[in-house]
C-alpha cells in the first residue's frame, strides 16, 4: 500500500510522563495520562491540542479546494427552505422550519395541518446568536398549551438549562433550572413540571424533581433518586396524558415507575420490581397497560395487564407471543388499533392489528431492503398511523396509513436538489461468512454506471456494532458525493448490533466483543474477494464505540485499509472503565464488562486499542474529537494519537482535529456539520489521488 507523506512538516511530539496503574497484579504504564484535564484548562493540554490542529491544517492545506468543492456540492443538494411534517398534539399541529442559510430550526404551531395560521413558538437561530455551540433539548408544551419549557446546552456536554416561555405573551418566566437533562414533562394543572437533575461529575441523570412555577430550584420536590449508577433515568408521559413514566434502564435490565400527572403531590410508584436481566417498558390504553419485555422471550414479546393487577405477573397476557426467529422492535397504541414493528433476517415489517376484531394486515413498501420507523403518532384517537420510510436509494419519506383500510398517503419525501435520480443507484444486501461460520449481513449501495464488480472500485465501509444499535440502510444526500465518484458504500451489520435479533447483540458484547472486530475485518476481505472493491482502496469509518472498532481493526489488520476515519473514538477502554468518576462509566459494565473482575480485565486489555498500539505500519488516519465531549472524553483520542505517533513505523498521514467548542455530536448547525463530512471525504479522495487514481 502506497504511503502518503506530509513532506517536511513535523508532527507534534507529546511529552511522556510515566503513570503506573496496577490491578490484578498487572501494572500498565501510561505515558500520556497527563493529558486528562477534567477542567479543560491545563495550558499544556490546550497547547498540544492547538499544535495538533495547526499540524492538521498544514498537512491538509492542499485539500482545502476539494473540501470547499465537496462542501458546496453537498450543501447544493439541501433544500434551504424546508419544513417538517406537522404532528398533532392537543389542539395544535407542531412542526419546525429552516430557511435560507440559517443553521438552526424555527419551531412553529398552527390550528390546522396546512399551517395557515402558524405562529412561531421558538426561533433557535435567535437564541444561538453569540454562541459557538448551541443545542435545544426536548420542547415540552403545558397541557393548557400556554407555556413552553425547553432545555438549552451551550457547551455540548448535554447538560441543559431549562427555561419557560409564556406562549401567550412571548415573555420568559423567572424560572430557570440548571444542570438538567433534556427531558421535561408537565403536571396536568400547568403549575409544575418534572425534570431530571444530572450529577456534575459523571453527567449521569439520576434525580427526578418536580418544579413548581414561581419557586426557586432549591425548593423543588425530589420525586425519585436512582442510587444504582449503572442505570440511566428518563421521563415521558402516557399518550392519554394521565401518567408520567420514569424510565430506569441499564444495558441488560430496565423498569418503570409511575407518577399520577393529575396529583400535584404525587409520589413515584414502581410498576413492577426490577429483575436482573429482565427488560420491560410500558404503554397505557384505558385501564390496561401494554408491556414490551424480554421476560422468557429472547427477542421480546408484547403483553398486557389490567391496571389493578400489574404487580402480579401471572396475570400478564400475551398480545404478541415470543418468537426466537423474529424480533419485536417497537409498537404504538391507538384507541382501537395496535401497530407493531418486527425484524426477521435483518428485514423490517410493520403490522396493523384491529384490537376489537383481531384482524391484521402488513404495511407494504417498494424496496426489498429498507428502514421504517413509527413516528409522530402522538394521540390515541388518530385515524392513521404515521411511518417514516427510507432506503439506501430512497430519500426519507413520510407516509400515513389509514388504520381501518390500510390506504397509504405520502405526506412528504425529502427533496434532493440537483440532478439526483434514484434510478442511477443500486442497493444490495449480501451475507458474508465470518471466520466462525456466522453469516454477517452487509448493506451495499453504488452508482450503477460507476460500478464494475471487477475489483477496481474504492470501498467506504462503515461499522458500529455496540449497544445493540442497528445501523439501518438509510438514505444520505451527503453520501452521493462518494457514490458519484465510484465508491461502493457498505454498512457492515456486525455482531453487537441487533440486525439479526437480540442474540446477534449478545454475541458481540462482553466476553464476545472480539466477534465485532472479526466480523468487520472478514467483511472487508470478502467484499474485495467478491469484486466489490480494490484491495488497495478500502476505507473504514466509525465513531464513538465505532471508533473503538476502528482502533481494534487497525491493530489487528492494518494492511487491509488505505485510510481510516475514527470520530470521537472510545479507544482507552480499560482505563476508562476502571474510573467511575468518568461520565457514564458505570452504565457500561453490562456492555463491556467490569475490569475490576480479572476475567473481564484481561479480555478487555487484549483488544483495547490504546493498550495494543504497537511498532507496526498503520493506515492513513484521520481522528476527530470535541474538547467538551460528554460521552468519550477528548483525552482518549488525544492519548491514542500520541502513542500512535510514538510507535508507528510508517510515514502514512496521521492527523488529529479537535473542535475546541463542540462535544460528542460534533458541530451544531446544519451547514457546519457538512464541513466535517467534506473534510473526511477530501482526506480519502486525496489518498486515492496520491495512488494515481
Amino acid at each position: 500500500m502506497k504511503a502518503s507523506s506530509p513532506g517536511e512538516l513535523s508532527a507534534p511530539v507529546a511529552k511522556k510522563i510515566p503513570h503506573e496503574m496496577t490491578i490484578h497484579g498487572d501494572t500498565r504504564v501510561d505515558n500520556y495520562y497527563w493529558m486528562r484535564d477534567d477542567a479543560r484548562q491545563d495550558p499544556d493540554v490546550i497547547a498540544h491540542l492547538n499544535q495538533e490542529n495547526a499540524y492538521a491544517d498544514q498537512v491538509l492545506a492542499h485539500t482545502e479546494p476539494m473540501q470547499a468543492k465537496l462542501f458546496d456540492e453537498i450543501k447544493g443538494r439541501i433544500v434551504k427552505d424546508d419544513a417538517s411534517v406537522p404532528v398533532k398534539k392537543g389542539s395544535y399541529f407542531y412542526s419546525s422550519e429552516v430557511e435560507g442559510d440559517n443553521e438552526y430550526r424555527t419551531y412553529v404551531r398552527a390550528k390546522d395541518f396546512a399551517g395557515t395560521d402558524k405562529t412561531v413558538i421558538l426561533d433557535v437561530n435567535a437564541l444561538a446568536k453569540g454562541h459557538e455551540f448551541y443545542s435545544i433539548g426536548q420542547l415540552s408544551v403545558s397541557p393548557n398549551e400556554n407555556l413552553l419549557a425547553y432545555g438549552e446546552d451551550t457547551l455540548s456536554r448535554r447538560v441543559y438549562t431549562i427555561q419557560v416561555k409564556d406562549l401567550t405573551t412571548g415573555e420568559y418566566l423567572d424560572d430557570k433550572i440548571e444542570g438538567a437533562s433534556s427531558s421535561i414533562v408537565w403536571q396536568n394543572d400547568n403549575q409544575a413540571f418534572y425534570y431530571i437533575k444530572k450529577d456534575p461529575q459523571t453527567l449521569l441523570g439520576y434525580q427526578v424533581y418536580r418544579h413548581r412555577l414561581g419557586t426557586p430550584q432549591s425548593a423543588d420536590d425530589l420525586i425519585y433518586e436512582e442510587t444504582d449508577t449503572s442505570y440511566y433515568t428518563g421521563l415521558s408521559k402516557s399518550k392519554d396524558g394521565e401518567q408520567i413514566f420514569i424510565w430506569h434502564s441499564s444495558t441488560e435490565t430496565s423498569g418503570v415507575s409511575l407518577v399520577d400527572a393529575n396529583d400535584p403531590n404525587a409520589t413515584a410508584q414502581v410498576f413492577y420490581p426490577r429483575e436482573t436481566g429482565i427488560e420491560y417498558d410500558v404503554a397505557k390504553r384505558g385501564e390496561w397497560y401494554y408491556i414490551y419485555t424480554n421476560y422468557q422471550a429472547v427477542n421480546f414479546r408484547l403483553m398486557k395487564v389490567h391496571q389493578s393487577e400489574r404487580d402480579d405477573r401471572s396475570q400478564w397476557q400475551d398480545v404478541i407471543a415470543p418468537n426466537d426467529k423474529v424480533q419485536l422492535v417497537d409498537f404504538t397504541l391507538f384507541d382501537n388499533h395496535l401497530v407493531y414493528e418486527q425484524r426477521e433476517n435483518g428485514l423490517p415489517r410493520t403490522t396493523v392489528r384491529n384490537l376489537t376484531t383481531g384482524e391484521e394486515y402488513q404495511l407494504t413498501f417498494n424496496d426489498s431492503a429498507y428502514a421504517s420507523y413509527l413516528t409522530g403518532n402522538a394521540e390515541m384517537d388518530n385515524i392513521a398511523v404515521r411511518v417514516y420510510y427510507t432506503s439506501l436509494t430512497t430519500p426519507g419519506t413520510y407516509y400515513e396509513f389509514d388504520l381501518a383500510s390500510g390506504e397509504r398517503e405520502m405526506l412528504k419525501q425529502n427533496q434532493v436538489l440537483g440532478d439526483f435520480n434514484p434510478d442511477n443507484y443500486q442497493s444490495e444486501r449480501v451475507m458474508i461468512t465470518a471466520r466462525d461460520g456466522a453469516k454477517v449481513p452487509v448493506s451495499l449501495v453504488y452508482r450503477k454506471d460507476r460500478f464494475k464488480k471487477d475489483g477496481t472500485n474504492p470501498i467506504y465501509q462503515y461499522g458500529y456494532g455496540s449497544y445493540g444499535a442497528t445501523m439501518e440502510p438509510t438514505f444520505s444526500t451527503t453520501r452521493l458525493s462518494l457514490l458519484d465518484r465510484g465508491f461502493v458504500f457498505a454498512i457492515a451489520h456486525i455482531r453487537g448490533s441487533e440486525m439479526l435479533g437480540r442474540p446477534w447483540y449478545d454475541d458481540g458484547k462482553k466476553l464476545n466483543k472480539k466477534n465485532t472486530f472479526n466480523d468487520f475485518i472478514d467483511v472487508t476481505k470478502a467484499l474485495t474477494a467478491q469484486g466489490y472493491g480494490d484491495t488497495d482502496k478500502v476505507f473504514a469509518v466509525g465513531g464513538s464505540a465505532g471508533g473503538l472498532l476502528m482502533g481494534a481493526i487497525i491493530n489487528q489488520a492494518p494492511e487491509l485499509y488505505l485510510g481510516v476515519a475514527a470520530h470521537v473514538p472510545f479507544v482507552d477502554i480499560v482505563t476508562t472503565m476502571l474510573d467511575e468518576s468518568i461520565p457514564l462509566t458505570t452504565n457500561e459494565y453490562d456492555e463491556w464488562g467490569n475490569p475490576n473482575d480479572k476475567t473481564y480485565y484481561e479480555y478487555m486489555l487484549s483488544y483495547s486499542p490504546y493498550d495494543n498500539v504497537s511498532a507496526q505500519d498503520y493506515p492513513n488516519l484521520l481522528v476527530t474529537t470535541g474538547l467538551h465531549d460528554s460521552q468519550v472524553q477528548y483525552f482518549e483520542p488525544m492519548k491514542w494519537v500520541a502513542k500512535l505517533r510514538e510507535l508507528k513505523t510508517d510515514n502514512h498521514t496521521l492527523v488529529f482535529k479537535t473542535d475546541m467548542e463542540a462535544g460528542h455530536g460534533g458541530a451544531s448547525g446544519r451547514f457546519k456539520r457538512i464541513k466535517e463530512d467534506a473534510l473526511e471525504y477530501a482526506f480519502f479522495l486525496d489518498l486515492l489521488d496520491k495512488q494515481g487514481n
